[in-house]
This record gives C-alpha cells, structure tokens and sequence, in this order.
C-alpha cells in the first residue's frame, strides 16, 4: 500500500525473539532481561498479522530476532508463512550459530534466502566482539549454505578500530564465494552509540583503489536499501547500507514488527502500533487490519538521527529489543 508521502510499503521484518545466543558489544550487553514468554507473540499472532499484511500489499517478509532460530517452533512458523496466500518472500537473518544443523529444513520448506551476520573471519575478533567462541560454527553454516545453493549474503558491521582493518579481506568473500557482502553503517541506537562506523563514502573510495575497475551495480539484490558495485571475477557484490549518512528514507519500503507485538513504522520513533493489545482484546479482523492501515499511511516522513535527540519522541530500547 502507498503512505502519505506516495511510498509503496510492501515488505516487513518480522522479529520472532528479542533472545539471542551471543552477546554483541555494539548490540545486546550481558545482562539485558528477555521479554517474558506471555508477553511475545504467539506464532499463531504473527501468522494472522502477516495475513492481515499481505491484504495491504505487504507481501515480502524478512524474520529476524534477537536469534530466531533460537526460538522452538520457528521452522513450523516459517513454513506456515511460507504457504500463506499472497506470500511472495520469506528470508532469514541469522548470526548462523545454529543455522548449520537448520538449512536442510530451511531448504526444504523453500526459503527464499539468508543472510549471515558476521562482522569478521578472526575468531579472536570474533569472541571480542560477541563474546562468545562461535566462529567456526558460523563459518561452517556459512560454508554449508554455499554448498546448498540457497541465496546467501553476508551482513558485516565495520567499527574502527576493531575489525575495520578486516575490509579488504571481507570483500574478497564475494570473490571466492557465491555471495553478496554488504556493509551496514552502525545505528545510533542503544549500545551502538558507543562505537563509530563506516558509511558508503568512506568505504568505496577504499574499495576502487583496491579494484579500480569496479562498477556500480544495477542489478536487482534484494528488498533492502543497499547499494551494490560489482567487480570484474567477483562471484557476488558488494553492497552498503548508510542508513545515517546515505539518507534512503524518501525510498523506505519497510515496516517493523516487534516480538512484542509492536508495528514501528521507523527505528527512530518510539510510537508504534501495539497490535498484540488489540488482537488479546478480540478486536475484529477488519478493525485490525484499517488501525495497520491507518498506521502504514501516517509512517513518518523520515527518521531524525542526524539531528539532536527529541525528548519523547525517539526510541530508547535497545536493538535487540526492536529486531534487527
């Protein structure tokens, strides 16, 4: 459906857990309290709300977290979703702990694509940055995705000082391997507050001396908002995501759902749609479905990080706590 501003609103990301088995710096300290189990959504919810979504047009899902595949019953929901009538997409975000011993089914069911977070190939950064000792499962899910031909990229945040001396070497993964890498400039939300990132103007100039003969990409990746050059003998592209300092707001095609029930209509805003509270509260079908709608069409023009915060108006959860 069209928002206000004429934006066609067609995909959501669907946050299924705010749990998470690592524990990012920039993402989920150690001691964050999960949400209680009667306060999440039922997947049975989630089900009627996509169906709710897909009536809007809204026909493209990403699942994410916290983890989702730490959550029981996830493969359940997503062939579910998967059947849904007017479903066009379902893909998967995943730091690809577990998701090794889960690709058969997700193959199987049909998942349309995932992509891995991983923020660098030392294991020694790796536990630094998410202070746990899981690189080489992620790696080998990584390997296994490869070998099962499923569509696959890999999500990487730069932070100075810390991994950023890894660029050029993630890069080459889109050489070696059948995947798209895509650096995402880090959100001013929560703990990444505390780091400082990298935005596309920093990092191409950076990759064209590294490939002079790179190309920018207009082939179609994806539902997101990156951007891709393409280098001559890469197998895949390599893409970025600014959300701070490459505005994309004017092309935004997303809505959020939160574990909790809550339809955000931009990361920066905390006003949100509580859904869970109207559909626990037996509203009807229709009623539903027009408050989403009503919603979708006032998704604020644009979001407000590049200015001072707004007492009231901006969101303080932390990230794991939206969905990624």
């Amino acid at each position: 459906m069209l928002d206000s501003y004429g934006r066609n609103i067609d995909y959501m990301r669907i946050s299924i857990t705010d749990r998470c088995n690592l524990r990012c710096q920039y993402c989920t300290p150690e001691d964050l309290p999960s949400i209680g189990h009667a306060e999440i959504l039922r997947f049975e919810e989630i089900l009627d709300i996509a169906r709710y979504a897909v009536s809007l047009g809204i026909t493209k899902f990403k699942i994410t977290g916290g983890e989702p595949l730490v959550r029981k019953g996830y493969l359940f929901f997503l062939e579910r979703l998967k059947t849904l009538p007017g479903v066009e997409q379902v893909t998967l975000t995943t730091n690809g702990v577990l998701l090794e011993d889960a690709l058969p089914d997700l193959v199987r069911i049909g998942i349309d694509g995932v992509n891995i977070s991983l923020d660098t190939q030392n294991p020694e950064t790796f536990s630094r940055i998410t202070r746990r000792d899981d690189f080489h499962k992620v790696w080998s899910a990584f390997l296994a995705c490869q070998a099962s031909g499923i569509r696959t990229k890999i999500n990487t945040v730069l932070l100075k000082g810390i991994n950023d001396m890894e660029f050029a070497d993630l890069c080459l993964l889109a050489k070696n391997y059948c995947c798209d890498v895509r650096f995402i400039e880090i959100m001013p939300i929560g703990y990444g507050k505390g780091f400082q990132g990298y935005d596309r103007s920093m990092l191409l100039p950076l990759l064209r001396d590294l490939h002079p003969s790179l190309e920018e990409s207009t082939t179609f990746h994806g539902n997101g908002p990156a951007t891709y050059v393409s280098i001559p003998d890469f197998q895949g592209s390599i893409g970025f995501i600014d959300a701070i300092h490459g505005k994309f707001c004017s092309q935004c095609n997303r809505i959020r759902l939160t574990s909790d029930g809550m339809l955000k209509l931009c990361l920066y805003y905390k006003n949100s749609l509580d859904l869970k509270t109207l559909i626990r509260n037996q509203a009807s079908e229709s009623e539903v479905i027009q408050a989403m709608k009503d919603a979708i069409f006032h998704k604020p023009q644009e979001h407000q990080f590049h200015h001072n915060a707004t007492e009231g108006i901006e969101e303080l959860k932390k990230m794991s706590q939206i969905g990624g």
